[in-house]
């Protein structure tokens, strides 16, 4: 047991793993970082699925039954990667009853070409979560515009749900009165609060890249001061918020009908830039109640020499904003870079899908029987 997890976890933090494949489903490693190395979820996605599939000939046999059904791609796609979040949660069921359904969960992602259709997102929500038929499933859906009110919808039918591609606090607002919406909702149609539940996924190291990129281009020494400070503010403000939200009348009244807290999850926490300590977006996001979704190097990396030092996002409210002032002060508008991170998380998403499209496509073609 390693103490820098253990003590993560002890101080309120999920650890749930970035990452799925056949592979490590079947070999046991999954089982083993769940009993070894405090990881209580999983999260995926198309680029994800993607490297899976392409590597190695786990999905072999899966793929030549397929393709000798003669299958679309898009419905090869959905049987392989439902196959694995199905698996995924099984093993993670145990972590599921044991903490009364908070953890043990293994998300899975609706097409991101719907990401600006509401009620395609809904239905396609709907069948994930009727085709993996596991209680311990997060259906992802990103937070765009037309992904609000989805996610509404999709929790007033019951279904838990992770909210995904959240760069801006007034994006990540809206997100928790959609979740509040959607309860409410549920409630009207009279459905059991208590086996709802939803986490927001908050972008961090994505923001940095982006700042840190503007800051360059300014080149100043006031500028240089402030690489590296912008993710981390803009996380502990959305935390600041979620204290906020979660603590209001509005929320005590669901809460007292048995409703759970949206609990904000830290994503894209690999760090991009060699110059800052590798576990930088895990130690310093410490706070009761959220979730930290690391990739395998990261979650290595915090094993090895993290550094858990308790809570760290407490008392740093007033410096995160002055952090993010001084960046609006510099000419770099917080406004504009978020909306750039959606528009690229979008586009990245979409392209990791339609290279998950291609890739399937040629290995049902390799795999196909011969005619005759």
């Amino acid at each position: 047991m390693t103490d820098a997890l253990k003590r993560l976890s002890e101080e309120g933090v999920a650890i749930w793993l970035d990452d799925l494949s056949r592979k490590r489903i079947t070999s046991g490693n999954l089982a083993e970082l769940i009993d070894q190395q405090h990881v209580v979820g999983v999260t995926t996605n198309p680029t994800i699925f993607q490297k899976a599939i392409s590597q190695g000939d786990g999905y072999d046999q899966q793929l030549s039954d397929l393709a000798a059904r003669k299958v679309t791609v898009e419905e090869a796609i959905r049987m392989i990667t439902t196959a694995d979040v199905r698996d995924a949660a099984d093993i993670l069921r145990p972590v599921f009853d044991a903490t009364n359904g908070q953890d043990g969960r293994v998300s899975i992602e609706v097409d991101p070409r719907l990401a600006h259709n509401e009620h395609a997102t809904v239905a396609e929500a709907k069948q994930l979560a009727w085709l993996v038929d596991r209680p311990n499933t997060l259906i992802k859906i990103p937070a765009t515009m037309a992904g609000i009110p989805a996610i509404s919808e999709v929790i007033g039918l019951g279904i838990s749900v992770n909210v995904t591609l959240i760069f801006s606090l007034e994006r990540y607002r809206a997100v928790m009165d959609a979740y509040l919406t959607g309860l409410e909702k549920a409630r009207e149609r009279g459905l059991d609060l208590s086996k709802i539940h939803s986490v927001a996924s908050f972008f961090v190291s994505r923001v940095d890249t982006e700042i840190d990129k503007r800051l360059d281009s300014i080149g100043t020494d006031e500028a240089k001061a402030l690489r590296g400070k912008a993710a981390i503010a803009n996380a502990r403000l959305a935390y600041q918020a979620y204290e906020e939200v979660f603590s209001s009348d509005r929320w005590n009244a669901l809460e007292k009908a048995g409703a759970n807290k949206q609990r904000p999850l830290w994503a894209s926490t690999g760090v991009k830039d060699p110059a800052y300590p590798d576990t930088m977006y895990v130690t310093e996001l410490v706070a009761p109640n959220t979730v930290n979704t690391m990739p395998e190097a990261t979650l290595e990396a915090t094993e090895d020499h993290g550094e858990i030092t308790g809570n760290t996002i407490a008392g740093t409210y007033e410096q995160a904003r002055a952090d993010l002032d001084a960046l609006e002060n510099l000419g770099i508008a917080y406004d504009d870079v978020v909306r750039v991170l959606e528009e690229e998380g979008v586009e990245k998403f979409e392209a990791s899908w339609n290279d998950l499209l291609k890739s399937t496509q040629a290995e049902l073609e390799r795999l196909a029987p011969s005619e005759g």
